[in-house]
């Protein structure tokens, strides 16, 4: 199979279901955000060796990859059964988040990006997980979008900055303190 179809060389794309956007649509422009997520998570996931984390984060590059394909596809035009977003994949979240703490120590100031690699590329994914939810709420004020995807991008931006502190902690690392 060729990677390339030469489709896409006038600037457009099928969605699944058939029809074909500008490549600039703001639904490319959301599942591509979400795409840039999981690429950035797959770094997180190689350079913390912690086994629990690494499997809770493949679980969410699973669960990124089945949001990319609802945002990717046509509201009205898909014929094609897509893996459902679950509230347990929320609910997993937060329960991830919940464990996190009870380790962590009390969060008492701001803090900025840093501390160690691993960590400031969670921050970089936290951030492309805060734009990815933004463009699918821009999204979904025109096109339809399951509500589950907007609470799912929501909450992984906050597993994302508790997991931060946990891998600078884990690693012995310094937090990196804001000062005004």
């Amino acid at each position: 199979m060729k990677i390339y179809t030469k489709k896409g060389d006038k600037g457009k794309t099928s969605l699944i279901g058939g029809v074909r956007v500008s490549k600039a649509s703001l639904r490319i422009e959301a599942y591509g955000t979400v795409d840039e997520l999981n690429s950035f998570l797959g770094i997180v996931r190689d350079m913390y060796t912690e086994a629990n984390a690494r499997e809770i984060i493949y679980q969410i590059q699973n669960n990124l990859f089945t949001i990319g394909s609802h945002l990717a596809a046509h509201p009205e035009k898909n014929k094609m059964q897509l893996p459902d977003i679950k509230d347990a994949a929320v609910t997993s979240l937060e329960k991830e988040i919940d464990k996190m703490n009870e380790v962590l120590p009390a969060l008492i100031n701001f803090i900025l990006p840093g501390g160690y690699i691993a960590a400031s590329y969670c921050h970089v994914a936290r951030c492309v997980c805060r734009r990815a939810e933004r463009l699918t709420v821009e999204l979904s004020e025109t096109e339809k979008v399951e509500p589950i995807i907007i609470q799912y991008l929501n909450r992984l931006s906050d597993y994302l900055f508790v997991l931060s502190r946990k891998i600078c902690f884990d690693a012995g690392g310094e937090e990196v303190i804001w000062k005004p």
